[in-house]
């Protein structure tokens, strides 16, 4: 059991990286659009290669932050039959689906976000645009890098389970403000 609570606080902590990681990307694109709008309204002044980082950000913000949600139970799930399950319940429906549906949807998300991403690189794909954005390529390694830390969360939700179903976790503490922070 020791080595599983060791695996398990090393994944959580892979999780919140990826949460600190979208929430960074959030504050600069909220600095971006900020600029972007003071730079067009105020001076007249329009850079697609600005307007093209505000999605960039976005899709780091959306991509980074689903490791974080899935590790924090920020994710959608049908909370009316959830919530009033016992902590044994909720520790095999999230065994059971992190297995199933997780695991194996991030293993397809790596494999083909892997090619999508190689095939940007070697075509040295870029902005379509004037003043746009080059090496598009590296937004889109972004989806088999989010791929990776999902099924990393994945296996968290495991190891999480089965601290809950040994009894050495709780989901209420630990998915609440105080078991975050």
């Amino acid at each position: 059991m020791r080595w599983i609570i060791k695996l398990d606080e090393w994944l959580a902590t892979a999780s919140k990286v990826c949460g600190w990681v979208a929430c960074g990307a959030m504050i600069l694109m909220a600095l971006n659009v900020f600029y972007d709008v003071v730079a067009r309204y105020a001076f007249n002044s329009v850079s697609i290669g600005l307007q093209e980082m505000e999605w960039h950000l976005y899709s780091v913000v959306f991509l980074l932050g689903i490791p974080y949600a899935l590790r924090t139970d920020g994710h959608v799930r049908v909370d009316v039959l959830y919530t009033k399950w016992g902590q044994k319940t909720k520790a095999w429906v999230n065994l059971v689906g992190a297995i199933i549906f997780v695991i194996p949807f991030a293993y397809l998300i790596a494999t083909y976000g892997y090619d999508f991403a190689l095939d940007s690189y070697n075509m040295g794909e870029g902005s379509g645009d004037p003043g746009g954005l080059p090496y598009r390529w590296i937004i889109k390694s972004v989806i088999p890098l989010t791929a990776f830390f999902i099924g990393t969360a994945g296996l968290n939700m495991v190891t999480f389970a089965i601290r809950v179903l040994a009894g050495d976790k709780s989901y209420e503490v630990e998915h609440s403000a105080e078991g975050l922070a």
